[in-house]
């Protein structure tokens, strides 16, 4: 029916594909304006007796069509070029479409051989594994064209492996998902999920492609802290070609034999794995899951809903108060589904005011919170209980200034809190066990520059945002935690650090906001303080940000999506829920925080 309500601008597309020039200068190759997910587009193949430049011009735009292996983009192919390119190895983003000029070598170009450069600026790389890494730079590569002797049809014979696109042409084509896998005890407490974002083709049979995904195991950046329940080797029946759910949103999967001797238990983990992961991409497409066997045997099946799903997501828990620090530096808390708009103190001695505040952590289980002194001086941990002791500092920082003590402390999955000491002359992300622990000093990469100014832990355990300062700018940085055990006590290391807002040039706040996505408060060089939400793998989400909110200090997000943004902000606290607009709580208040 798509198909058929389309037809009219498709026969445009085309007729638009086919007006190929056979004479006059060089043009650059127009980028595919943004259309709707549903359009498809259809490459062309090489016109007769085409031009050189014509050829580069039709395969470039061959490469933005919706073919399912490039067919058509194969057919500008020739010799060993057709035998190896691999569209599938890598994906280059480029700014703007490639341009294609013809290299100049100071030689006559032969009869019967012909060479063009593409060039563009580098926006991103994705890999193999279908992970997004922001990159910059100029790109050049060859792409080199010969006379096919029996035809004597100009073709290329010479290119860059993997495929380049414009950024409009990535971001119409492809479509950003989680796929989900379990993080190991050893590494977050209790086995909980995480999700690894990667690109799949939206047009291109999506949901066989995302199952195909999944079953390859994570990448590599997240693979030393996650785990898969699907064997080794598990990949679909040979022969399938097209997942779709049926008409009651069940999807059935059949598997290679590879997973014919698998528990009832840990099936039910692959189709937990599965489920998450599909839901993720079509959140209404798919409401149940069926694994098959080799022979095609039932092995499990799982529902939505299902009382005992395995590794229901930690970070899908919608907190039970919002909290921040009141104008008293008193910790206080309110609840959006309660009427009443008036922020309460907690119970507990940090809602008591012995100890004045500036920022605080509540725990995930919202029984603990971790409040930091007035003057960045001290932490204290106390029990969000009626009766509750202050008592001693945790941890004291010997920084000569406010700003150069303790940030806002952060609570793990694992009921770890962590907290950066900003002294300059002993700079330290410190980790504290169970909130109580002696400090332990986080390990970061060798040769880190900058201070740690802010520190957030995914729901996850495993993953952390850090804003890292360096002569007078700050940056934000995704980085892995990794905890080693051996008989001298545990190291927790942060490892494999990328900059996840490389366009922005000042980043002053940031929360976690979902599975892998932030929402982060910065400015572009030479630009205003925006508000945006940005993915864990830096790259750009759908849509607009936040709506403008003026002198945000501070923000706070719930990694359950269903809950309002709160921000510190030139109005005081304010709240954005759903579908609103910014609404002031109370005019004095800072330092708002969600658990976690």
């Amino acid at each position: 029916m798509r198909a058929t309500a389309y037809v009219g601008i498709g026969a445009v597309l085309l007729a638009g594909c086919a007006s190929m020039p056979d004479s006059g200068d060089m043009r650059d190759v127009e980028s595919t304006p943004r259309q709707d997910s549903k359009v498809r587009v259809f490459a062309l193949p090489p016109a007769e007796d085409a031009e050189p430049q014509e050829i580069v011009q039709g395969f470039l735009e061959a490469l933005t069509s919706d073919d399912l292996d490039y067919e058509t983009a194969r057919k500008y192919l020739t010799g060993d070029a057709l035998e190896t390119w691999d569209p599938g190895g890598s994906t280059t983003v480029l700014a703007e479409a490639p341009t294609p000029y013809t290299q100049v070598t100071g030689d006559r170009p032969k009869a019967d051989e012909y060479r063009f450069q593409l060039s563009g600026k580098k926006v991103a790389r994705v890999d193999g594994q279908h992970a997004y890494t922001p990159t910059s730079g100029e790109y050049r590569r060859p792409v080199h064209l010969t006379r096919v002797k029996d035809t004597r049809q100009w073709r290329i014979d010479e290119l860059p492996q993997g495929l380049v696109l414009g950024r409009s042409d990535f971001e119409r084509n492809y479509r950003a998902i989680n796929k989900y896998y379990f993080t190991s005890a050893a590494q977050s407490g209790e086995p909980g999920t995480v999700a690894d974002p990667v690109y799949v083709r939206s047009q291109a049979d999506p949901v066989t492609q995302v199952v195909r995904d999944l079953l390859k195991g994570p990448t590599s950046w997240l693979n030393p802290v996650a785990r898969t329940s699907f064997p080794s080797g598990t990949a679909l029946q040979k022969g399938t070609r097209a997942l779709t759910p049926d008409d009651q949103n069940r999807l059935v999967v059949p598997l290679n034999k590879k997973a014919d001797r698998v528990s009832t238990s840990r099936c039910r983990e692959m189709a937990a794995q599965l489920l998450l992961t599909l839901q993720d991409y079509m959140p209404t497409g798919v409401t149940e899951v069926e694994l098959q066997g080799s022979t095609g045997a039932q092995l499990c099946v799982l529902a939505e809903g299902e009382a005992d799903v395995p590794g229901s997501h930690g970070v899908g828990k919608s907190a039970a108060y919002e909290y921040f620090i009141d104008g008293e530096h008193k910790l206080v808390r309110l609840s959006e589904r309660d009427p009443v708009t008036t922020p309460t103190p907690v119970p507990g001695a940090l809602g008591k005011g012995e100890k004045q505040l500036r920022s605080a952590a509540v725990s995930r289980d919202e029984g603990r919170a971790a409040g930091v002194s007035a003057d960045g001086s001290e932490l204290y941990v106390s029990p969000l209980a009626e009766g509750g002791a202050l008592g001693d500092p945790v941890l004291r920082s010997a920084g000569a200034t406010a700003k150069d003590r303790l940030t806002t402390p952060s609570w793990d999955g694992r009921g770890d809190l962590w907290v950066a000491d900003r002294d300059p002359r002993k700079p330290r992300l410190l980790v504290l066990a169970d909130g109580m622990g002696e400090p332990l000093e986080v390990r970061t990469p060798a040769g880190l520059s900058g201070r740690v100014e802010a520190v957030r832990v995914a729901a996850d355990g495993v993953r952390v945002a850090l804003i890292l300062e360096e002569d007078g700018k700050r940056a934000l940085y995704i980085g892995r935690i990794e905890r080693d055990a051996d008989a001298e006590g545990t190291t927790v290391s942060v490892v494999e650090l990328r900059s996840v807002t490389p366009e922005l040039e000042d980043v002053t706040a940031m929360s976690w906001a979902g599975d892998s996505q932030l929402v982060v408060v910065g400015r572009e060089p030479g630009g205003v303080q925006q508000m945006r939400y940005v993915r864990v793998d830096g790259s750009p989400t759908p849509g607009s940000g936040p709506s403008a909110l003026t002198g945000v200090e501070e923000v706070a997000a719930s990694e359950d999506e269903s809950q309002p943004l709160v921000a510190h902000s030139a109005d005081g606290i304010v709240r954005l829920s759903p579908g609103e607009q910014w609404q002031t709580v109370v005019k004095e208040g800072t330092a708002p925080v969600y658990p976690g």
